[in-house]
């Protein structure tokens, strides 16, 4: 298979987008701002942001091996995975809310970004089933 151009994917950039937007937001809402070290602390604020970062640099990972692979069933894996990581991600926008976080502005632009990829990643996953 041909590589692939990720730049000239729209949800590819839809996801670096929302990888951008999840570290700005886990940097503002977390005590430790060292964000490499967000896994080491005992806050419970600092630990959803770690997963939040986490989950969503995992997405366009999983875009790229998804569009990289010839394979359906590495496709599908990785779609799954991003329907999970889409989930989780709007789940720690919850936690942070219920953890105190004031600026419920910035976790509602967060959720409208989600909102938005998961349109792209609609059209995208019908597409790889080919």
């Amino acid at each position: 298979m041909p590589y692939k151009n990720l730049s000239s994917i729209p949800i590819y950039r839809k996801s670096l987008d929302l990888c951008l937007m999840s570290r700005e937001i886990a940097s503002y809402v977390s005590y430790n701002k060292d964000l490499l070290k967000l896994y080491q602390s005992n806050s419970l604020r600092d630990i959803i942001a770690d997963s939040l970062l986490t989950d969503a640099i995992l997405i366009p990972q999983q875009i790229a091996a998804a569009e990289q692979s010839e394979s359906y069933a590495v496709r599908m894996k990785s779609a799954t995975f991003i329907a999970i990581m889409i989930r989780n991600i709007n789940s720690y926008c919850t936690g942070l809310e219920k953890d105190g976080v004031k600026e419920k502005e910035y976790l509602n632009l967060l959720r409208s970004e989600i909102k938005s990829f998961r349109r792209l990643f609609k059209v995208w996953r019908r597409s790889i089933r080919r």
